[in-house]
């Protein structure tokens, strides 16, 4: 586990630096997809540098990429675990030069993130994750350092939760279930970096109310998991990959806190 998860940091990084080029050179050539949702040069480019890697290194594993030609569940079912990637999660952020866009690659076992590895190619930041290893952030040209969700903070005897959104997605409906809380505050990223937020203890919860892709969540679940936190659907049962035949998620939610009974606490309204 420990060398794939070395194989695929560094595959993400060229991936990154293949984005990185055409990023800088502002050559994105936006195309629109099917479902509405942007394409450009970087998404593409990265796509086939991380796919034939792994299909060259990793051949009895298959690979499931945003950018891949659609597979029927009839095939995936058979699949008792594959790679999960979102070659450029962000394509709005990207667009958008902001900078908040990541690469994204997992390993699923059984519906389960066992590896995941996210890569932010604008700061060089990596966080990655695998069973048995822990998670971890490692900064551009520092070591690598563990990271895991922190304790709630506590403000006039009360819990204070950091809840993070997305920049462009049911931010509306966050703020209606934030009303759960007493004391809290709002921020909101772009991308899987969310997700990270609350890995590495700067946010304590992400509610995604909107829809995602698995390959948007799947290396974010495994570094979430292995830093303690969980990510799970609204009725509080496991997020899993590759079980059914659409690729989209449920809502679901992201929690930091080992301790605090998020599901006893945390009355989620109807949603329509």
């Amino acid at each position: 586990m420990q060398k794939m998860l070395k194989e695929i940091i560094k595959v993400a990084q060229k991936a990154g630096d293949k984005i990185l080029e055409i990023y800088q050179s502002d050559d994105f050539d936006v195309q629109i997809k099917g479902d509405d949702s942007p394409l450009t040069k970087a998404d593409i480019a990265a796509h086939h540098v991380i796919v034939d890697f792994l299909e060259a290194e990793y051949p009895e594993i298959p690979c499931l990429s945003e950018e891949s030609a659609a597979i029927d569940f009839s095939v995936r079912q058979q699949w008792q675990q594959s790679f999960v990637i979102d070659p450029l999660d962000g394509t709005k952020e990207f667009i958008a030069r902001n900078g908040e866009f990541t690469v994204n690659i997992a390993l699923q076992k059984a519906g389960k993130p066992i590896l995941g590895v996210i890569y932010v190619p604008v700061s060089g930041v990596t966080y990655y994750a695998a069973e048995g290893v822990g998670a971890f952030k490692q900064e551009k040209a520092q070591a690598a350092h563990p990271i895991k969700v922190r304790g709630l903070e506590q403000k006039q005897g009360r819990p204070h939760f950091t809840v993070v959104a997305s920049r462009r997605h049911g931010l509306d409906k966050v703020e209606t279930l934030c009303q759960n809380f007493a004391s809290y505050d709002l921020t909101s990223r772009g991308s899987s970096l969310k997700m990270c937020m609350v890995a590495e203890g700067s946010a304590d919860f992400y509610p995604r109310l909107a829809l995602t892709s698995e390959w948007d969540t799947a290396a974010a679940q495994a570094i979430v998991e292995q830093a303690g936190g969980q990510i799970v659907k609204l009725d509080f049962s496991p997020m899993q990959y590759n079980q059914k035949d659409s690729l989209l998620n449920p809502f679901f939610l992201v929690l930091g806190d080992p301790d605090f009974d998020w599901q006893s606490e945390l009355i989620v309204p109807e949603l329509d």
